[in-house]
């Protein structure tokens, strides 16, 4: 995620630029509107004196300072558009980069409930109203100096104007309170409405083949844009609501003006004005008034609030709090899990106390889906924490250890690795060891992905996004990152379901030969995979229902179910049986 020049790793450190920005628009705007009150002031005199007695001189040197003025506001304005466009661009990408490191420290289960669609709606749309406020939130504030100092003004030229308009004041206040009040629930909706199209427009994305081949189409773009009448209905009443302040500040507005017009106009008849006090007397008087034209400013900053508080949303998701433990160097890797217990929306999902997985043991975990076998292997390498229960590494609890000694020990491989930038080499690399490009190469013919990778057009340095890879080859590459970075524990979620039998077998092999020694804890759907495991973890229902190898949980009925498997013949228990293990 760019950021403008600056790491926003926290809120003080992300907003001291975007806080400069808006200083500097709300000083320019401020001068801006100084100037624009000392204008009606300088004219009026510029006038009464080449009225009154003709004095060239002086009145020139009054009409030097209208023109300066005039001067002075258009570069004033025109400095207040830089620095507006510099302010939004800073809190934009501060905005943006702060939700972003939040929902990658977040628990990633937890993170869930924030769909696709809807992390691309706050991180761009939303993002962008919420950087607009500052700007908008200090011009509004300087938008506020030109009628009270115009009001002052008024006051010191003539008190009798000043009263009237001021009589006038409360009802443009009200207009806008109300405009205020009714917006704000509007946009929170109309923001909803949006991230809901995009949540399913992206769904039907990742669908477009089961959509085309079931000929659902016209269907699912009828669900896809079934918000867009909410999103039209409240887009034309929140216009309506704009239009309906502009309408009423734009009827009060003149009434004030020809009410002050009048009124000074009485008081130069009996003496009291001269002509140019009556010039900025009128002048003062719309300018004074014209505290209505704050809606569209006010508009801005409701949306830039609600469109904040939703992208920030982002940095509440709970995240895991790392401890200050390391391990022992050249710990076996020793795995346990004790009166683990989760829950998710009130239902317990895992359950598993005294489960232990010696050091250097390869763990298979069995189980029907919805068994609880990838919250297994979430909970073993925390990407979550138990609610109940601890889970040991080498003896340490898991939540006790720093991030880097974490991160460093468990490595992970899933059935879908993430996309990544940079070349082949560059992405086998990443992570939180440092990497030689013969280690990555050994990796790479470890998970069976250096032949196709050679075969690219640059090899090794192919950028990932421009090689032609289908499903598999991707979970190779996977594979081959995890098996670079490989600690004292690596956990495999279904990371082999796009291989074929013989590159699973071969993957395996490679594993359990050429990859750096340590505990394996593999999801498995395969009794194959199962049956060259060590020791195989039997999920059923959420809890652990066996510990045991392979070859002694085949004799029961319920755990051949979980592959699909019937009653054990000698062939099919000769299949099940690890390679090595046949004569």
């Amino acid at each position: 995620m760019p950021v403008t020049g600056f790491r926003a790793r926290d809120g003080a450190d992300a907003t001291a630029p975007g806080r400069a920005s808006e200083a500097l628009v709300l000083l320019c705007s401020v001068g801006a509107a100084v100037a624009t009150v000392a204008q009606p002031f300088a004219l009026g005199r510029t006038l009464d004196l080449l009225l009154r007695d003709g004095d060239g001189g002086a009145a020139g040197r009054w009409l030097a300072l209208s023109a300066a003025l005039l001067l002075g506001e258009l570069l004033l304005d025109s400095l207040t558009s830089l620095f507006t466009g510099r302010c939004n661009a800073v809190w934009t990408a501060s905005l943006r980069s702060r939700a972003f490191d939040g929902l990658l420290r977040a628990v990633p289960d937890r993170a869930r409930s924030f769909t696709p669609g809807d992390v691309g709606t706050r991180l761009t749309l939303n993002a962008a109203d919420a950087g607009g406020a500052p700007a908008a939130r200090a011009a509004l504030a300087a938008s506020m100096v030109t009628p009270l100092g115009a009001l002052a003004a008024l006051a010191v030229v003539d008190v009798w104007v000043a009263a009237c308009v001021l009589a006038g004041l409360p009802a443009l206040a009200l207009v806008l309170r109300t405009f205020a009040r009714d917006t704000g629930a509007s946009v929170a909706a109309y923001q909803s409405a949006q991230s809901q199209i995009a949540s399913r427009l992206l769904e039907a994305l990742e669908g477009a083949a089961t959509i085309t081949a079931a000929g659902t189409g016209a269907r699912e773009r009828a669900r896809v844009l079934e918000p867009l009448t909410q999103l039209a209905a409240l887009g034309r009443h929140m216009w309506a609501l704009h239009g309906r302040a502009l309408g009423r500040s734009g009827v009060l507005v003149p009434l004030l003006v020809l009410a002050a017009t009048a009124v000074g106009g009485l008081r130069l008849a009996a003496g009291a004005l001269s002509v140019g006090e009556l010039l900025a007397v009128c002048r003062y008087a719309q300018l004074t008034a014209g505290v209505g034209g704050a809606a569209s400013l006010l508009g801005a900053v409701v949306r830039g609030r609600e469109a904040r508080n939703r992208t920030l949303a982002l940095t509440g998701v709970p995240a895991l709090v790392h401890g200050t433990r390391r391990l022992l160097p050249a710990g076996p890797g020793e795995l346990e899990l004790r009166g683990v217990r989760v829950v998710r929306d009130g239902r317990q999902v895992l359950r598993a106390d005294g489960v232990r997985v010696p050091g250097g043991a390869t763990a298979a975990v069995v189980g029907r889906s919805g068994a609880g076998k990838s919250v297994l292997a979430a909970v073993a390498g925390r990407l979550t924490d138990p609610d109940e229960g601890q889970v040991l590494l080498d003896g340490v609890p898991l939540d006790r250890l720093t991030r880097e000694a974490l991160r460093t020990e468990v490595a992970y491989a899933f059935e879908r690795p993430a996309p990544a930038e940079g070349t082949i080499a560059e992405v086998v690399a990443s992570g939180p060891r440092e990497v030689s490009p013969e280690q990555v190469r050994e990796a790479c013919r470890a998970a069976g992905a250096d032949g196709f990778v050679r075969r690219l057009p640059s090899g090794y340095d192919t950028p990932l996004s421009a090689a032609p890879l289908s499903g598999g080859e991707h979970q190779r590459l996977g594979l081959a990152r995890a098996f670079a970075h490989a600690g004292r524990l690596l956990i495999m979620d279904d990371a082999t379901s796009s291989l074929d039998t013989a590159t699973e077998h071969e993957v395996d092999r490679a594993l359990r030969h050429s990859v750096r020694p340590g505990t394996r804890l593999v999801v498995a759907h395969r009794p194959s995979v199962a049956a060259r495991a060590d020791l195989v973890i039997w999920l059923e229902d959420g809890g652990v229902r066996a510990v045991a190898p392979h070859h002694e949980l085949w004799g029961t009925a319920d755990y051949r179910a979980v592959f699909g498997a019937a009653a054990p013949d000698a062939s099919t228990a000769r299949r099940a049986e690890p390679e090595e293990a046949r004569p």
